[in-house]
């Protein structure tokens, strides 16, 4: 759908005149040149999408038009607004700036750092704030007011949020009332259309309840966004929801190559992948779709003279310091498949997508993302078995040294072994893992508030992601997921391995629903914890655990400070102390522990520590191997420096609830 603009919209971050492309999910339009800049960063950044040369949604498109209308830009240069901020120097960029480096920076200030988003004030207990934010969107989504929502958003509001009271979520509301425009804006931020309410009932029933059809429509297009991305990418066609066709399966013009040995042994493989894992690669595929979509309209809009430099290429999918560094890796090398392979990689997902959803029998995940891409793509010969080098030197390896690479092997082998069951959870089960999420991560934001500029991943910029498959959305659940294992966890002590393949987030009994989490596969810890011994059910004091987390908090601050300066020699000294603290910390506690979420909590501290010195390491010079992106690892160092400030958090939060009892 074609878009005629009008003279006076202007670019979002420079200002400059008739700006042809839109960050969907930032609610704004902007320039070729900005534009450029926003794809480097990402999609969970910045969703860009051209607003003539790209199949637009109408309602999708209405959305943002209404968004940047009512000044949703605003949001995102609260602070810029302010008189003093003049007065201090600080400015946003104009058209006749450099793209490199005045308008990347401001740019990456702007939506990564979230560096002008207005701030709540501080209070003593975050969880309210955030848990208000989320009610307030919840009222807020039945009227047209689409700003406010996006305000709210931005603010840390959850889409997925499920009111305890109500008993259903904003999506829920949105769709009861019909306000097909927050539908659009709740499910960029990661809504679920085939959520249940407390009686079973998904937004689509409510849409169709209401008499509003389109809105019905449209719920179920969002909710295989995915798949028909896939599927119009090859053969430019989509399914007919409508009268029930849900997926498209293309065929390839030649055949011939699919009866192969290689293609047998690639799709093998990804069938034994377990519903997590086979997600997860499909929402990579999908960035890659999307990435090489969007270089085809970006390469036929260009002024070749001026615009296409090495500064505006992207040439494989930007970092994403939500995900380790072995799935960035994966991730960069889909950029390296020819058009027969990836166009082979794309049917195979498609097809077992489709087996996934009738519920077909599913095996076990014996093997890992890395081997499935290695084998189906020509260009890595099928007897290469220990090829884990990265495509690309901007992203750092695991393995530091030879004996790290055999116990990062050895760890990613044990965890995809002991992969845990896909069976359901009750919606009871469901809440409590949500309830504990909203307490513990409004903590954990408490922890970091000198780092929150550095987190570019805050819960205001959430990655956001097509919903596929009826599969949940909600990142922030599944973080909840990597701290609420349930009894069928291994027993280990909390300082061995951590298992990778963590319990998957939600469900609700409904047939086909599969559940979601994250997988880390990086990083492994010494076992040094006894195999034997019966648990221990006595914890440490409340203050003694407040004591060591406040000594942990300190020296973060004092890492993510050296962050935020560039001083790169500060990294190790300061992962040593960290070290020092969390290891006093984790000695407070039995060596078995009796209660699974404090094993968890304190396998995700320890193991988090020892990542993060190994990631400090790679600021030595002289270190063998592929040239350092200090980008990178600073990243994984502000990712690691997150995950022990949330597990001592939620070591804080486990022994007050105990020692209160």
């Amino acid at each position: 759908m074609s878009k005629r603009l009008r003279s006076s919209e202007v670019c979002a971050d420079c200002s400059g005149p008739d700006p042809s492309w839109a960050s969907v999910n930032r609610g704004t339009f902007i320039c070729d040149e900005c534009c450029g800049v926003h794809r480097s960063l990402g999609r969970h950044v910045s969703q860009v999408r051209h607003l003539k040369h790209a199949p637009w949604p109408p309602t999708l498109l209405q959305m943002v038009e209404t968004l940047y209308n009512n000044g949703a830009n605003s949001i995102w240069e609260h602070s810029l607004l302010d008189p003093a901020s003049v007065m201090s120097g600080r400015r946003k960029a104009n058209p006749q700036d450099k793209v490199h480096p005045n308008k990347a920076e401001f740019i990456r200030a702007k939506y990564q750092m979230l560096a002008f988003v207005h701030r709540l004030p501080c209070r003593d207990d975050d969880s309210v704030t955030a848990k208000d934010l989320s009610k307030q969107l919840h009222s807020s989504v039945r009227t047209g007011n689409l700003e406010t929502c996006l305000r709210l958003l931005s603010l840390g509001a959850q889409a997925n949020f499920f009111h305890p009271e109500k008993g259903n979520t904003p999506l829920h509301v949105a769709s009861k009332a019909g306000q097909i425009l927050q539908a659009e804006l709740l499910a960029v931020y990661g809504a679920d259309p085939g959520t249940q309410d407390s009686s079973g009932k998904t937004p689509v029933d409510y849409a169709r309840q209401g008499g509003h059809h389109e809105l019905a429509e449209r719920l179920v297009e969002i909710q295989y966004e995915l798949t028909d991305r896939l599927a119009f990418y090859l053969c430019g066609r989509k399914p007919d929801h409508k009268n029930g066709q849900h997926f498209i399966i293309p065929q390839m013009a030649d055949s011939s190559l699919d009866l192969s040995d290689l293609a047998k042994a690639a799709k093998k493989k990804l069938q034994s992948l377990s519903n997590h894992l086979f997600e997860e690669l499909a929402m990579d595929v999908y960035d890659e779709v999307d990435r090489r979509e969007t270089d085809a309209v970006w390469l036929a809009t260009q002024n070749h003279s001026t615009l296409v430099t090495e500064t505006t290429v992207v040439p494989f999918l930007p970092v994403n310091p939500e995900y380790s560094s072995t799935r960035n890796q994966g991730r960069q090398k889909l950029a390296r498949f020819n058009a027969h392979e990836f166009a082979t990689l794309v049917i195979d997902i498609l097809s077992d997508a489709k087996r996934r959803q009738q519920g077909s029998p599913l095996s076990g995940s014996k093997d890992n993302v890395e081997l499935i891409l290695k084998t189906i793509s020509n260009q890595h010969s099928i007897e290469s078995q220990d090829n884990d080098q990265p495509d690309y030197d901007s992203v750092a390896s695991d393995e530091d040294t030879d004996l790290e690479a055999t116990a990062s092997k050895a760890n990613r082998q044990k965890s995809l072994d002991s992969d845990l069951s896909d069976g359901p959870v009750t919606v009871q089960e469901f809440m409590e893992v949500k309830n504990a999420l909203v307490a513990s991560e409004a903590k954990i934001q408490q922890l970091m508030k000198i780092g929150r500029s550095a987190l570019v991943t805050s819960s205001s910029s959430l990655p956001s992601f097509p919903s596929t498959l009826s599969w949940s959305r909600d990142e922030s659940t599944r973080r909840a997921s990597r701290l609420e294992k349930q009894n069928s966890t291994p027993e280990s002590d909390y300082d061995n391995t951590p298992n990778d393949t963590d319990l998957d987030d939600t469900g609700s009994g409904r047939k086909g629903r599969q559940r979601s989490v994250v997988w880390q596969g990086d990083g492994s810890v010494p076992d040094t914890a006894e195999p034997h011994g019966a648990p221990s059910p006595l914890l440490p004091s409340t203050e003694d655990v407040i004591r060591k987390t406040e000594q942990i908090t300190k020296n973060i601050q004092e890492l993510l400070r050296a962050a935020q300066e560039n001083k790169h020699d500060s990294y190790i000294p300061c992962s040593e102390r960290i070290h020092v603290a969390v290891t006093e910390m984790a000695a407070l506690f039995p060596k078995k522990p009796k209660s699974d979420t404090v094993r968890t909590s304190l396998r995700l501290l320890t193991s988090s520590a020892y990542r993060l010195q190994s990631e400090c390491k790679k600021t030595l010079p002289g270190d063998p191997g592929p040239p350092t992106d200090i980008q990178l690892v600073t990243q994984q160092v502000i990712q690691c420096a997150y995950d022990i400030a949330k597990a001592a958090k939620q070591l804080v939060t486990i022994t007050t609830k105990e020692n209160n009892n």
